[in-house]
């Protein structure tokens, strides 16, 4: 199996890339050709980079899917996360890169709510593709945190710095809801693609080998990432992947209660759910009234 090379500080990634380093815990990458101290295929790092990519046949693997904006593209990559890049004897690496250590944001506001920042956990095909106005805007935080950082340390770097770094991620947040908007196309395809599978789902055996299906079990079989395919639903739907779930298995639940060919019990091991108890809770939840009471009425 192939070796993944570990970099667990900023100051070992900027030294990888020959760089000085100003902060250990945040730094502002311009690659610029820069040749790496090593190879290796898989990377994983202690720390937040985000890359913005700068050329179409870029380093970090996308796949082959046809983007808007294949030569300005930010890769989000969370700490722990295992990424392949195609570094080898003619690697020259373009673009730019933000890096901040956990331990820089720890009890902060950014530090207590980044996990609001889903794209973190996203797939490298599943990228953030920018317009050149968007770009401009990206550099011009890359840039302010440079600034700080060759400003020395006073009490107040440490908040711009990271209120700089919130400010950025806020932008990103608004340029993926751009881009679930501007490829509504797409997004309607994976739409119609996940109400297949849910119907699929419901015409099988899975609900009593495999139980009530989950947000991830539908996203790997979109082969889309858990919060990509969760965010996408939400802004095509108005309704988060699990309540577009719900609502499904709520609907086949009605139709059967009706049926009174089945018993509930029976009803609720048929739909998937382990205990008859979790399912009349649910139903109720979601529809007002008890089963029982549903079919009494019906």
């Amino acid at each position: 199996m192939e070796e993944i090379l570990r970099i667990d500080t900023v100051s070992e990634h900027d030294a990888f890339y020959h760089k000085e380093n100003l902060h250990p815990l945040v730094s502002v990458m311009d690659f610029d050709g820069r040749v790496p101290a090593e190879y290796a295929s898989r990377m994983n790092f202690g720390f937040y980079i985000i890359y913005l990519k700068e050329v179409v046949c870029g380093d970090v693997k996308y796949g082959k899917q046809q983007y808007d904006y294949q030569d300005r593209t930010l890769v989000f990559v969370a700490p722990g996360q295992v990424i392949q890049l195609d570094i080898h004897a003619d690697y020259k690496p373009q673009g730019y890169a933000l890096l901040f250590h956990p331990d820089l944001i720890r009890g902060t506001d950014l530090g207590n709510h980044i996990d609001r920042y889903s794209f973190f956990s996203y797939q490298s095909k599943e990228a953030l593709h920018l317009s050149p106005k968007e770009r401009k805007i990206v550099l011009d935080c890359f840039e302010k945190i440079q600034f700080e950082l060759e400003q020395g340390f006073d009490k107040h770097s440490r908040l711009l710095i990271v209120d700089n770094i919130a400010l950025f991620l806020k932008y990103c947040q608004r340029f993926y809801d751009r881009q679930f908007i501007t490829r509504s196309e797409a997004n309607s395809d994976v739409l119609q693609r996940f109400e297949k599978e849910l119907d699929s789902y419901y015409t099988s055996d899975k609900p009593q080998t495999l139980g009530l299906p989950s947000v991830s079990y539908f996203a790997e079989k979109l082969h889309l990432s858990t919060n990509y395919f969760g965010d996408l639903i939400k802004k095509e739907t108005g309704k988060t992947a699990f309540e577009y779930i719900q609502l499904k298995i709520m609907g086949i639940a009605k139709q059967q209660i009706l049926d009174r060919q089945k018993t509930i019990n029976e009803i609720a091991y048929d739909l998937g759910f382990k205990y008859p108890a979790h399912f009349s809770r649910a139903f109720k939840k979601s529809v007002g009234i008890a089963p029982i009471e549903f079919r009494r009425q019906g």
